[in-house]
């Protein structure tokens, strides 16, 4: 081939790694994350919120 691909089925040249989603010609994407992960980052900052505003109180 012209273009310095390898046709179907051929063994894609030494050195070269295999772009993602190339099969089929669509990008691939990572999953949105789910309802418990995000729920947990909420925790996770308004906890800290929580924390800084009270040590923000308890020395002024």
């Amino acid at each position: 081939m012209s273009t310095g691909e390898p046709a179907a089925g051929e063994p894609a040249p030494h050195g070269s790694a295999p772009v993602p989603g190339a099969e089929d010609g669509q990008p691939r994407y990572e999953p949105a994350p789910g309802v418990g992960k995000l729920l947990l980052w909420v925790l996770l900052f308004v906890s800290a919120a929580v924390v800084v505003v009270l040590g923000g109180v308890y020395f002024t």
